[in-house]
């Protein structure tokens, strides 16, 4: 081979040929490549948003390579049909080239993530897609990008066909520059938002296609774009399935960690009501049992129930506005408070007065607690109670049946200053119980939008009314669960159940 010369035998058009058979060769494993990308991504974890971009970025990919292979095949089967086949094909092509800039251009705008610029960001890059779109079809009509050639032997035998850019191809490539420009801009300005791999892969992805582009100017038998095409997104790809990968530990983690802290919030909650029973296993002049499921990991109601001095007994139902961690920080201030100025004062109506004002004092969210109070003297029955804005609770005399005690109501705590509330009193008896819940009992809720409602809460309690506390809120909680059965809880449900049993003098 004496005399040889590669660069001659190149200019010459010999490695540009070799170079296209083996384009034809490849694109059919790129394909093969994309589809088993999409079949693995389900073993990915990443959030949906981001599997199907990536899903659309390789259909985009594999409808590009799949586009170009046909008219490549097609030109060498001399079908009349192909007439109309051929355009069609063409156009898709094109679609799909802009797609993928389009996609990976979404990929940076989402790890990017520039707040308050990013709708107008994604509005310009849907805008240019959207023009380029229009300009593809329009050249569809005037072969304004591209046209076919057809060259017959006679009226109905075809000799050749073959593709032809046309004198304006250059605005084909208008659109996609101006998104990879604006790649470039979005990167530059959020550079550290992307890891080390994104930028390697950023920079492959714009200077490849672009020197594919121009090599291929000179040399337009080779098909030096589709190579730059696939290699730059198949690296972009990995990079950025690395960086998400990566970005979706670190949240899970995060997550995680959340997650141990609210379940340990939510002992810590539970721990701070009464949750032992029997409550008073010495006490035998009366029964009491309560429970309280959040909605959520942690709730914002809250029963209470303490020995005020060895003759009182205070018992507290309380529901916060709202829900979640806000809504149990105030549940615990309010619980703490509420208890305090019940020992403090043994007067309902004090510590409720106490408890709204110190709370009024710093209470910039404007959250608020409806609470039932009430202080029993065990030695004679008398229960003095008040009520802020609370459900009313239910009464069943010894010889009678569960009914609602339509008590007095004053305000929230925590809604205004200076709020003065009201007391009553009740006269309990030897086999008495009084039945106190929140609103997420009665408002519990069906799939089809019905309410549980304090009828069905007061039949329940009349099933069970002989039965034992803990006995009368599971009967309850039953018919709540059978009512609602597979409808979400909306709200925290508590009960608190008390029986008087009397004095051994009685």
């Amino acid at each position: 081979m004496e005399g040889y010369d590669v660069w001659e035998a190149f200019l010459t058009t010999d490695l540009p040929w070799i170079t296209y058979w083996l384009t034809m060769f490849l694109m059919p494993a790129g394909i093969g490549a994309g589809v088993i990308c999409i079949a693995q991504m389900n073993s990915f974890e990443l959030p949906a948003r981001r599997k199907n971009m990536f899903r659309l970025l390789f259909i985009s990919v594999i409808i590009y390579l799949f586009m170009h292979f046909l008219r490549e095949v097609f030109q060498y089967f001399l079908w009349p049909s192909l007439t109309v086949i051929l355009p069609i094909v063409t156009f898709i092509e094109f679609m799909a080239s802009g797609l993928i800039v389009l996609f990976i251009s979404l990929y940076l705008i989402s790890t990017a993530d520039p707040q308050k610029l990013k709708k107008p960001i994604l509005a310009f890059f849907f805008i240019i897609t959207g023009i380029n779109t229009l300009l593809l079809i329009i050249s569809q009509f005037n072969n304004m990008y591209y046209c076919f050639n057809y060259e017959y032997v006679d009226e109905y035998t075809l000799l050749y066909i073959y593709y032809v850019r046309g004198d304006c191809y250059f605005i084909s490539n208008i659109a996609p520059a101006v998104m990879m420009l604006a790649d470039i801009v979005i990167y530059i300005r959020y550079h550290k938002k992307f890891d080390r791999g994104v930028a390697i892969a950023f920079w492959i992805y714009i200077v490849l296609p672009i020197a594919a582009a121009v090599a291929q100017i000179f040399y337009s038998e080779a098909q030096f774009i589709i190579w730059a095409t696939v290699i730059a997104t198949v690296v972009m790809f990995i990079a950025m399935m690395k960086q998400t990968t990566k970005e979706y530990e670190k949240q899970k983690a995060e997550f995680t960690r959340l997650d141990t802290e609210l379940t340990m919030a939510t002992r810590i909650q539970a721990d701070m009501l009464p949750n032992i029973f029997p409550a008073f296993p010495e006490r035998k002049e009366f029964d009491i049992y309560a429970s309280m499921d959040p909605a959520k990991e942690v709730g914002g109601d809250f029963y209470d129930f303490f020995m005020v001095d060895d003759d009182h007994l205070g018992m507290v139902m309380a529901d916060v506005s709202g829900k979640g961690v806000p809504a149990a920080l105030f549940m615990m201030s309010s619980k703490i408070l509420l208890k305090n100025y019940a020992l403090m004062t043994k007067d309902p109506k004090a510590a409720l007065e106490k408890t709204n004002y110190q709370i009024c004092q710093n209470n910039r969210e404007g959250m608020f607690v409806t609470v039932w109070l009430g202080i029993l003297d065990i030695r004679t029955g008398v229960l003095t109670a008040a009520n802020a804005g609370h459900e009313q609770p239910a009464l069943k005399d010894p010889d009678g049946s569960f009914e609602l005690y339509k008590d007095k109501h004053g305000l929230m705590v925590g809604y205004m200053d200076m709020v003065k509330y009201k007391t009553y009193e009740l006269t309990l008896k030897k086999g008495s119980k009084l039945f106190l819940y929140t609103d997420g009992v009665a408002e519990a809720t069906n799939a089809k939008e019905e309410l549980f409602g304090t009828e069905r809460m007061i039949e329940a309690l009349r099933r069970a009314e002989n039965g034992t506390p803990d006995e009368i809120l599971a009967e309850v909680r039953k018919s709540v669960d059978d009512f609602v059965q597979d409808a979400p809880q909306f709200d925290d449900l508590t009960m608190l159940c008390f029986e008087y049993k009397g004095t051994e003098v009685s």
